[in-house]
């Protein structure tokens, strides 16, 4: 990432403890790190390695046991929990896994979803742009069941695009499809951060996924332990494989 790049999400000195005593899991230790605006960074690490506790923390779905998260120049430790929800529903966009789309919704209810339970009016200029960029103009009136997966995950994407959000974070936002649908979805998300400078931080497990991303940052032991910019799916493996290799620091 360019160090004078603006950063939509800035962690600093952020640890995670789950649980007390001798059951405690300290899930992040120390981590710091700026997401810059406008990029696609994926975060990788081992199973346990705290990607995921990484990306709640960054996004406000989880607090920080110690440290300090920031969306652009907010504080997210300042907010109350009613803030906080706020927060994540005006600024911030999510693509998981599963779907979690709306069954008994058209996939236009679906995309607009955020913006009614905001109360807010959608702009139509900017649905028609988010609908055309994900493929679904000819799908807006179809129910989740009518499509395939690769369809409702796109669904899923333009429904975390409609609020403009400062950064989209996706975990695993692949993992539930097959590889050809996979690579549709990852070249969508590329898309959106090159044409409307979008930033996003997705968590995966997958190289190839990883490959799409300006620059893909690794996790050990609650740890980041490394960066590589713009590698390809095989450097990113290689990586993976030797990450007790690695120095600390990132």
């Amino acid at each position: 990432m360019d160090s004078q790049a603006r950063a939509a999400v800035r962690v600093a000195g952020v640890s995670k403890t789950y649980g007390k005593g001798g059951a405690a899991v300290q899930a992040l230790r120390e981590v710091s790190y700026s997401f810059g605006a406008g990029t696609f960074t994926a975060v990788m690490g081992p199973s346990g390695s705290g990607k995921s506790t990484l990306l709640h923390c960054s996004a406000g779905l989880d607090r920080p046991s110690s440290g300090s998260v920031w969306l652009g120049d907010t504080d997210l430790a300042a907010l109350k929990e009613n803030q906080l929800t706020r927060l994540r529903r005006d600024r911030v966009g999510f693509v998981f896994q599963a779907f979690n789309l709306m069954g008994s919704l058209t996939v236009r209810e679906n995309i607009l979803l955020p913006l009614r339970l905001a109360g807010r009016r959608p702009d139509r200029e900017w649905l028609r742009q988010v609908v055309e960029q994900v493929g679904l103009a000819q799908r807006l009136r179809h129910r989740p069941a009518e499509l395939s997966g690769g369809q409702q995950q796109r669904v899923a994407i333009a429904r975390a695009l409609v609020t403009r959000p400062e950064v989209v974070f996706g975990d695993e936002p692949t993992g539930a499809l097959d590889t050809r649908t996979g690579a549709d979805v990852l070249r969508l998300l590329r898309s959106v951060v090159d044409t409307h400078r979008q930033t996003v931080v997705m968590v995966t497990h997958d190289p190839v996924a990883a490959s799409y991303a300006d620059r893909v940052v690794f996790l050990a032991d609650g740890r980041l332990v490394g960066h590589l910019d713009r590698p390809s799916a095989d450097q990113v493996a290689n990586r993976m494989a030797h990450l007790d290799d690695w120095g600390a620091g990132c």
